[in-house]
């Protein structure tokens, strides 16, 4: 497959927390690939960034939000803006280095089953390594290969990986649209954190592939649209989020367990769950006791992804050869 010809929907999803889109933005302009249509889903409620934006990069689609959505409704609504075959997916404090869509597309081109692209991703500084590839954890969390090391060129090979980190998320839309749920490409009930590893764990079911390109080189302010201003960039992520972005931290991992473990990979990994349940939860009961009353009041997602668990295992059956 040539991909050389085929346009590139980027969605990039601001809430105007420091002036990152206008960077964002200036890279992609910049991009050695010029076949783009960038989405911009603004959650600001800002008039003027509205303004701003139009006159400055008039090329874009702009998506002004009446409310403040999550990322992973924004990004519902700026993929389904495009008819793309690819689908670049961006938070605002990212920035791309100019031959990133160009090197990122010839991940896809290794063989039509890769769906998922990871680059190289560094952090501001352009030492510090943000992520080289997702990959479901012993803990079954989202393990970030590469996670807060200097880049010393140790990296440099390609190969397959298990997802995308949702900060720099280059997708095949073709995947996105076999995995969706209704409406959703990304699970709404996650609102942000893990669904990306949801992603990619429901696109691996399906015999999707992620890849890794190093070539592909971009630059994450870890932390920048979530974090207080003293935890960007940061490790121990739950140290710098507020109450509300605690709790979708807590419930998420326990939504994308029930969805996508299967009963053996539960079995075989109960004391590596164990373990890390007890860590989470000494925090809990220790430093932030008020998660436990957000916990219970968001059982409801809990029994929603219990919901999804069996339309996807009948999904699963139907689709079997008789």
């Amino acid at each position: 497959m040539n991909s050389s010809n085929n346009i590139v929907g980027v969605i990039v999803v601001t809430c105007r927390l420091g002036k990152y889109v206008e960077s964002c933005l200036d890279s992609l302009n910049k991009q050695t690939y010029s076949r783009l249509e960038i989405v911009v889903v603004d959650n600001s409620l800002s008039q003027n960034l509205r303004r701003t934006l139009l006159k400055n990069y008039p090329s874009i689609k702009l998506y002004s939000s009446p409310k403040n959505l999550s990322y992973c409704n924004s990004l519902n609504i700026g993929i389904s803006l495009t008819q793309t075959e690819f689908v670049l997916c961006l938070n605002d404090d990212v920035i791309l280095d100019s031959q990133f869509i160009e090197k990122g597309l010839g991940g896809f081109s290794i063989e039509p089953r890769i769906g998922m692209v990871s680059g190289k991703v560094l952090r501001w500084d352009k030492v510090t390594l943000d992520t080289i590839g997702l990959f479901l954890s012993a803990w079954r969390t989202a393990y970030e290969r590469g996670y807060g090391i200097k880049d010393k060129g140790q990296f440099q090979k390609q190969g397959y990986i298990f997802g995308v980190n949702g900060a720099v998320a280059f997708y095949r839309r073709i995947m996105l649209e076999e995995i969706k749920e209704g409406d959703n490409y990304f699970d709404s009930d996650f609102c942000f954190f893990y669904e990306d590893l949801d992603v990619a764990w429901r696109a691996q079911h399906k015999g999707w592939k992620g890849y890794y390109v190093p070539e592909a080189i971009a630059y994450h302010l870890r932390g920048g649209s979530t974090r207080k201003l003293q935890g960007i960039g940061k490790p121990y992520a739950r140290l710098y989020l507020n109450e509300e972005l605690q709790a979708h931290l807590l419930k998420n991992r326990y939504i994308v367990l029930i969805k996508n473990e299967s009963l053996l990979g539960f079995l075989l990994h109960i004391p590596f769950l164990l373990f890390y349940e007890i860590m989470v939860w000494s925090y809990i009961l220790t430093l932030r006791p008020h998660q436990i009353k957000l916990f219970f009041r968001n059982f409801i997602y809990i029994k929603s992804a219990l919901r999804k668990r069996r339309k996807i295992r009948q999904a699963h059956i139907s689709e079997l050869p008789l």
